[in-house]
C-alpha cells in the first residue's frame, strides 16, 4: 500500500486501537523494568515482561533513547490522567494526593536515567521537561487545592514547590539500595497535614 500523493500536508493516520494497546503494554512493561533495574536494563527483560519478542520492541522503538523518551511521555500522561481519577475514587483528597505522589515517585525514578540518555540533546531534554511541567504541575495543584479546601492539609504549599521537594528526595535513590526515597517522601506528605 502506498500513498500516491506523497503524504504532503496530510496528518498521520491514527493508530488502530489494538496497536495503541500493544504499544501501551510495551511502555508499561518498560517503565516497570526501568523502575526496578534502571534505564540500562536489557531489552530482553522488557520483552519478557511484555510477553513479546525483542524484535517487536525494536520495531516500535529502534533505539534505547526512543524507548526511554516514549516511556517518559507515557508516564507523564499516566500521572496527569491519574490525578482526577484518584480524586474521584479515593476516600479523601489527601488520600488521592498520597496515591498520586506514589505514582510521581515511580516516574521520577525512571526519569533519572533520561538525562544521561539525552545528554547530547539538550534541546530535546528541555522540550520534554517543559512538557512534564505543563502536564503535571496543574494536576498536582488540583490535588493540593482539593485537600486544602477539605481542611486536610496546609494551604501554603505550591504544586511546583512540592514536586521539586519530592524530586530532590528521589535523587540518589537508584544508586543506594538502603536509601528509601518513598519513605522520606511519605514523611514529607505527612508533614502537609493540618494539626488541629
Amino acid at each position: 500500500m502506498h500513498d500516491s500523493s506523497g503524504g504532503a500536508g496530510r496528518a498521520a493516520r491514527p493508530k488502530r486501537a489494538d496497536a495503541r494497546r500493544n504499544e501501551e503494554t510495551l511502555l508499561d512493561a518498560a517503565a516497570a523494568v526501568f523502575v526496578a533495574s534502571g534505564v540500562e536494563a536489557p531489552v530482553r527483560d522488557i520483552a519478557a515482561k511484555a510477553g513479546v519478542g525483542t524484535a517487536t520492541i525494536y520495531r516500535h522503538f529502534p533505539t534505547r533513547a526512543d524507548l526511554i523518551i516514549a516511556v517518559y511521555r507515557h508516564q507523564v500522561e499516566a500521572c496527569a490522567e491519574a490525578g482526577p481519577a484518584l480524586l474521584a475514587s479515593s476516600p479523601t483528597p489527601y488520600a488521592a494526593l498520597g496515591k498520586w505522589i506514589d505514582l510521581f515517585v515511580d516516574f521520577l525514578v525512571t526519569k533519572h536515567g533520561l538525562a544521561g540518555v539525552l545528554q547530547s540533546d539538550d534541546t530535546g531534554f528541555q522540550t520534554l521537561h517543559a512538557y512534564f511541567i505543563d502536564r503535571l504541575v496543574p494536576v498536582c495543584g488540583q490535588l493540593l487545592e482539593a485537600a486544602a479546601d477539605a481542611g486536610e492539609i496546609r494551604s501554603d504549599v505550591g504544586a511546583l514547590e512540592l514536586m521539586r521537594g519530592v524530586g530532590n528526595l528521589c535523587i540518589g535513590a537508584e544508586n543506594n539500595p538502603q536509601y528509601d526515597a518513598r519513605r522520606l517522601v511519605g514523611l514529607l506528605i505527612a508533614g502537609l497535614r493540618r494539626t488541629h
